[in-house]
């Protein structure tokens, strides 16, 4: 009932034990509170939450247009909504150096477990777009450095992610990911790789976890977490996933509306009100006080599809 049994300290040091090579750990894209407790209660290790997703909720491109504020309360209503550690995309730390240090002290007082922080230039661009311009090395290492040195917590994870294989190549990506572990990086997280090869060649080449992102329609292919954990790979996320699919089935709900008139041929494939109440622990709510939430809750197998005077709206 209400948010996570567990501290952020506890979350941190989980994701900590979580990222060994070689086990893919799979981590969904969370876009609501609501959608994280679905993913933990599939079983899923952890939770990625994704700035391209944030940025597309507000309605906006993923072009460096949402602020720290904005991802470091997003982030923050997913994470206290789950046990499970959640590592969020910081994009370029929003700014230099000493925004940086900002960064990673608010995202662990939002009480997410780690961040990632990359090394194109600011504004970026979604990293399977074309047209990236990174940043040089210097000024790559010192948000790095500046967010490794700010954190308070020694758990807080920070991983480095490079978008410099899609410009200069992948050996180039490999001695950036390189000097940022040096500088500071507990992580690396090489953007748009071509193959299962690179892939192996990353995870050979560096001596910390390593993330694969399996976004669908972009530059790399979607590989099972068998092929990858043979390749070495860490963790994996799915950073778009659930918001692409929930997004897809309201498009087709509201084009049945319009054509058909009434939403009732799609109703089978909505989540029931039952199971709704069920992911929002309604009946744990009512056990608490009664007396304030006095509502009875439909079993998982209602289905009665007449008139309800209880039917929300």
């Amino acid at each position: 009932m209400l948010y996570s049994t567990k501290t952020p300290a506890q979350k941190r040091r989980a994701l900590r034990t979580l990222l060994t090579p070689g086990a893919a750990q799979p981590f969904p894209g969370a876009f609501t509170p609501l959608s994280v407790t679905l993913i933990e209660e599939k079983g899923f290790p952890g939770v990625y939450i994704s700035g391209a997703v944030l940025a597309n909720e507000l309605g906006l491109p993923d072009v460096g247009l949402t602020s720290l504020t904005e991802v470091a309360a997003r982030g923050g209503q997913i994470a206290r909504s789950t046990d499970l550690p959640c590592l969020i995309d910081a994009d370029t730390g929003f700014g230099e150096a000493m925004n940086v240090a900002r960064t990673v002290q608010e995202l662990e007082d939002a009480g997410l477990a780690g961040c990632h922080i990359e090394d194109q230039i600011n504004p970026k661009r979604c990293g399977h777009l074309d047209g990236k311009t990174m940043v040089d090395l210097d000024t790559a290492t010192q948000r790095i450095r500046a967010a490794a040195d700010a954190r308070r917590d020694p758990d807080f994870l920070v991983m480095a992610r490079t978008d410099l294989r899609a410009t200069s190549g992948l050996d180039a990506a490999i001695d950036r990911m390189k000097a940022l572990v040096d500088a500071g990086a507990d992580a690396v997280f090489p953007e748009a790789l071509a193959d299962l090869t690179e892939f192996e060649q990353v995870c050979a080449a560096l001596d910390v976890p390593v993330l694969a992102n399996m976004t669908e329609f972009g530059k790399s292919e979607l590989f099972t977490r068998a092929q990858l954990a043979e390749a070495g790979v860490a963790m994996v996320i799915y950073p778009v996933t659930l918001l692409r699919t929930a997004m897809g089935a309201a498009e087709r709900m509201l084009e049945t509306i319009l054509s058909e008139g009434t939403q009732a041929p799609r109703v089978d494939e909505m989540l029931t009100r039952a199971r709704l109440y069920e992911l929002v622990d309604y009946e744990g709510y009512n056990r608490f006080d009664a007396s304030v939430f006095d509502v009875e809750v439909p079993t998982a197998h209602h289905t009665h599809t007449g008139s309800d005077p209880r039917r929300d709206t």
